[in-house]
């Protein structure tokens, strides 16, 4: 049975060239609605993983969260799966310099109406403010990553840097780790004080679900 994931790489392989052909199908059988565009794979870790503590089922509402590789890339996802392609409702996570990308994408392709959430600097960033640092370096710590922790900020290049941004580089240092603490950090998050992007990003398709429920 056709899932989520294998829309989701129909929309990679669509993007990187093959055939869209695949990808409407899928959203057709799937009931897709809305996708929400993700810079990277972390992200979509992050989102996913607060979709299951909320106990919400995205893709029972429609929704597909899709990593995009890069802010870089928006244009084309927004070309494919916004007014021009499939005609989903679009909604977009990105870091604060991204910003520009998006907007300009999405008013290009006629979809300037479609919101995007706005992380300062980045989601890592977010997380790491919601959480405190001493709740991240306990994270760390029950990671087994302390010891790399501790040596990193050691390097001249981190002494003058305020604590936060300096973990949020760490994350950074080592392939795989970003994906891994987006999950880890979202999953330790309060669910009373999530970061601004996030909850309005839940709030928005908690909302968009309610009135397509409303159509209906």
């Amino acid at each position: 049975m056709a899932d989520m994931e294998a829309f989701r790489n129909a929309v990679t392989d669509w993007a990187a060239g093959g055939p869209g052909g695949p990808a409407g199908k899928l959203a057709a059988e799937l009931g897709v609605a809305a996708a929400v565009l993700v810079e990277g794979p972390s992200d979509l870790a992050a989102v996913e993983t607060l979709a299951a503590r909320l106990n919400r089922d995205l893709a029972a509402e429609g929704v597909c969260v899709i990593s995009m590789g890069g802010a870089m890339n928006v244009g084309r996802y927004v070309r494919l799966l916004g007014p021009p392609g499939l005609g989903l409702r679009l909604t977009g996570l990105c870091d604060e310099q991204e910003h520009p990308f998006y907007d300009r994408a999405l008013r290009q392709a006629g979809a300037a109406g479609h919101e995007v959430f706005v992380c300062v600097k980045d989601l890592e960033e977010e997380l790491i403010r919601a959480l405190g640092m001493p709740g991240v370096e306990e994270i760390i710590k029950a990671e087994g990553d302390l010891v790399p922790w501790q040596t990193f900020i050691r390097q001249p290049a981190q002494r003058d840097r305020e604590p936060h941004h300096r973990m949020r580089r760490f994350l950074g240092t080592k392939k795989g780790r970003k994906i891994r603490y987006g999950h880890l950090l979202t999953q330790a998050l309060d669910l009373d004080l999530l970061p601004a992007p996030l909850d309005a990003l839940f709030t928005t398709l908690r909302d968009a679900e309610g009135a397509d429920h409303g159509k209906r």
